[in-house]
């Protein structure tokens, strides 16, 4: 069985982003992924996130709201205050902005041991939580 993995906001506006082709080939391929083995995990912060970004890739908000119903498909983690709490302290001890922590946190309480984002420095380790930019030139 694959390793439970988290998908961050970045993946899902590049998978609409024609911008950068390379890129968008990669989001794609990875949220297929995820769905196919239905081992990725999002949160609803990623998917608030993707559609406040639908904005500027010029998505229409049904449009939008379409592919945030396919992309809840994967496990969403909802935080609660103790999740809210945790992610302050990464965010205290890890020099992380509030909303990194707060998918970060969200990353480990769902048992995920890679969060895919380019947001992140790749490699960096949180517990058992591995970054991994997928974006980054091999």
């Amino acid at each position: 069985m694959t390793a439970p993995f988290f998908v961050d906001t970045n993946v899902f506006v590049y998978a609409d982003d024609r911008s950068d082709p390379r890129k968008q080939a990669i989001a794609r391929d990875l949220i297929r992924r995820a769905l196919r083995e239905r081992t990725g995990k999002v949160s609803l912060q990623v998917l608030q996130e993707f559609f406040s970004a639908t904005r500027k890739l010029g998505i229409e908000p049904v449009a939008a709201k379409r592919r945030i119903e396919i992309f809840a498909r994967l496990d969403v983690v909802r935080l609660d205050v103790d999740d809210v709490q945790a992610a302050i302290d990464l965010h205290r001890l890890h020099d992380l902005s509030i909303w990194d922590a707060l998918i970060v946190r969200a990353a480990l309480i769902s048992g995920c041991r890679t969060l895919f984002t380019e947001d992140l420095q790749h490699g960096r380790r949180f517990e058992g939580l591995e970054i991994v930019d997928p974006f980054r030139p091999a």
